[in-house]
């Protein structure tokens, strides 16, 4: 035998050994009604917010802050400084550099909580804001969230009118999680300034000689250069508003925000309307023992994991999302019938069939009459079933099958009926709506949290397209055609595809590569074999792969150290373009096999997952654990193996 078969029969033998293992793993962490739940974690600006939110509902009386929650508001500020930069600053992704808006949001969470503004980290911490533009460079929101306590001009804060809910449709051609945040928002801004501790102020943060005014790079005759007019001619007449309108179009607000707090894990179950929705209630006069409040305040709350070693607020919850993806992953290694894991993936399937959505939410503004269906990305959501995630637990349901099989036919035969109908007029599909894409509204001063919009993706397409041929769907089909036409247009020139929800080129390029394979592209055609070649060239000198968030900001491929994660997206890839034995994905097996712990899991630091690209980032903490798994499990299938 030579040297080379020996060797992969090696590789066979651990690579088996590491699918055991992770399998086992994965399965014993199963919750007891069939789902999988991993933490969710991003940066520090969540305990920042949260200070500001209960600056707002505490109202300092007599210009003293004495905060309901003080016990809360210590581990906030603890939690913020354990990661505090070197340099002063703050990063929204671990091993990122400072970044102006967080460190603005530290700062000021710092200051109003009582560090002396001479404290040697906050003077490290002020310098770095300085230097990066001072208060002035921070995004739009940090700005209108200061404002709100005349911490910043508000005449140069971008403002929501909440009379955007009369024009007639508008707020549906903005993002789903825009939607939830800008609604609540326009009434909180409605609000006079509310007050600060005696003698607080961040005059320092502002940086001499830097314009307060909106930049306007793009001239006079300019997208930009309308919403900006527009925003000045608001300001102008809101000095004056006319109070029927206004009053209409607060009560249009309120009852949208009051229709979306129910059947949902809180206003759009992300963090920031949750925070807003808090914010506006006690604006409006709601009392804190009122039922909408009181469950409001349980939602927002339920975010907080603190268990007297760790205090951080988790962005949202993803427990369908991590359900889906470590479901897929342990079917791909064929379980036993009635083994353990096929017990696991039988409970989880039916689990996911009682969160199919049966009920129309913001989407059918863009599809009426579709029938609902789909799957959310948390544990409730029904105005928002997730496009990508819908896609990822018809993956799931490929292996893991409940005992009443006919409801299961049924409900995924709705699911491919419903994302077959989310498909966008480009032919590929967004997060959670079709066709929003009015790219003049990125230039509206608000917009610059860079996720006015929902636009179409290639690694959701590339999901979607793999599930829907799972499933029975071929090149033949409309939606499959139009998608696979959809990918190949859209891939880099380098032969990549961008990743808009994980980070970033190899995520895109592994998805759109799995998606085309299963709609029937061959491996020799060049698109194939080019994003397979990139993907070698690509591979660190450790034998796997890492690529940095800032990939985002140079809109290129930008390496970082190997990541367990990334190099399974990697693997499948190059498995997806045909490569099952070359040295590339040898070395990337070795490697998923040589870190994984004596435990079955991998470790991982790096923020993975994408919120807002250059804004806000994730770390889905069960993707090191699913995606080896299924990546080393999809290996040892094309080896001719069976585990």
């Amino acid at each position: 035998m030579s040297t080379g078969l020996q060797l992969a029969d090696a590789l066979s033998v651990g690579c088996i050994r590491a699918i055991d293992k992770a399998s086992r793993a994965l399965a014993g962490r199963q919750h007891e009604d069939g789902y999988w739940w991993g933490d969710l974690t991003a940066d520090a600006t969540l305990e920042a917010d949260f200070v500001l939110m209960e600056l707002w509902l505490d109202k300092p009386g007599s210009g003293v802050w004495k905060p309901r929650e003080p016990r809360r508001i210590e581990a906030a500020v603890r939690s913020i400084l354990v990661r505090q930069l070197p340099d002063g600053g703050f990063s929204i992704y671990p091993g990122g550099p400072s970044d102006i808006s967080a460190s603005v949001k530290a700062y000021f969470a710092l200051k109003v909580t009582g560090m002396p503004a001479e404290d040697p980290r906050m003077c490290r911490l002020r310098e770095r804001i300085l230097a990066l533009g001072g208060i002035q460079a921070a995004n739009s929101y940090v700005k209108i969230n200061l404002s709100l306590f005349d911490l910043y001009p508000r005449q140069y804060a971008p403002v929501v009118p909440p009379e955007i809910m009369l024009m007639r449709g508008v707020i549906y051609e903005m993002s789903s999680w825009t939607r939830a945040i800008v609604i609540p928002l326009s009434i909180v801004q409605t609000a006079p300034p509310r007050p600060v501790p005696a003698g607080f102020h961040l005059d320092e943060l502002f940086k001499a000689g830097v314009p307060l005014e909106f930049p306007n790079p793009d001239g006079l005759i300019s997208w930009r250069n309308f919403f900006l007019s527009l925003d000045r001619a608001y300001k102008f007449l809101n000095r004056h508003p006319l109070g029927a309108i206004r009053n209409r179009a607060i009560a249009k607000a309120e009852k949208w925000m009051l229709a979306h707090t129910r059947q949902s894990d809180g206003l759009g179950a992300i963090y920031p309307p949750m925070m807003y929705a808090l914010m506006a209630f006690d604006h409006l006069g709601y009392a804190q023992d009122h039922p909408e409040v009181r469950e409001a305040r349980r939602q927002f709350d339920r975010l907080l994991v603190d268990d007297g070693e760790r205090f951080f607020f988790q962005p949202c919850f993803s427990p369908v999302w991590d359900t889906a993806i470590a479901a897929h992953a342990l079917g791909e290694t064929r379980p036993d019938p009635g083994g353990c894991v096929d017990r696991a993936l039988g409970r989880c399937a039916s689990w996911l069939l009682e969160k199919e959505v049966r009920t129309s939410g913001d989407w059918a503004v863009k599809r009426p009459g579709v029938e609902p269906s789909g799957w959310y990305f948390e544990f409730a959501n029904e105005f928002y079933p997730d496009i990508d995630d819908s896609a990822m637990v018809l993956l799931a349901l490929q292996h893991a099958r409940s005992s009443e099989i006919g409801a299961q036919e049924a409900c995924v035969a709705r699911a491919i009926r419903w994302l077959v109908a989310m498909q966008s007029e480009d032919g590929g599909w967004a997060a959670f709506d079709a066709d929003n894409d009015w790219q003049f509204l990125n230039h509206v001063p608000f917009a610059d949290h860079n996720a006015m919009l929902d636009p179409t993706c290639p690694d959701i397409t590339g999901r979607v397209l793999e599930a829907l041929c799972v499933h029975g769907l071929t090149r033949g089909h409309q939606a499959v055609r139009r998608g696979a036409e959809y990918l190949m247009r859209t891939q880099e020139s380098d032969g990549s595809w961008y990743g808009r929800w994980g980070v970033d080129y190899i995520y895109g390029t592994f998805l759109a590569l799995r998606g085309l394979r299963a709609a029937g592209e061959d491996a020799r055609e060049a698109h194939i074999l080019r994003a397979g070649e990139w993907l070698r060239s690509v591979q660190n000198p450790d034998g796997g792969w890492g690529e940095s968030c800032e990939s985002y900001d140079k809109s290129f491929f930008v390496p970082a150290p190997s990541t367990a994660s990334q190099t399974a997206w990697a693997v499948l890839g190059l498995i997806a373009s045909g490569d099952t034995r070359s040295e590339s994905v040898r070395r990337g097996v070795e490697y998923l096999v040589e870190t994984q712990d004596s435990q079955g899991c991998w470790h991982e630091e790096a923020a993975t997952g994408t919120g807002f690209p250059r804004v806000f980032y994730l770390r889905y903490h069960m993707y090191r654990d699913s995606f080896p798994l299924l990546a080393l499990a999809t290996w040892i299938r094309r080896q001719g193996g069976a585990h």
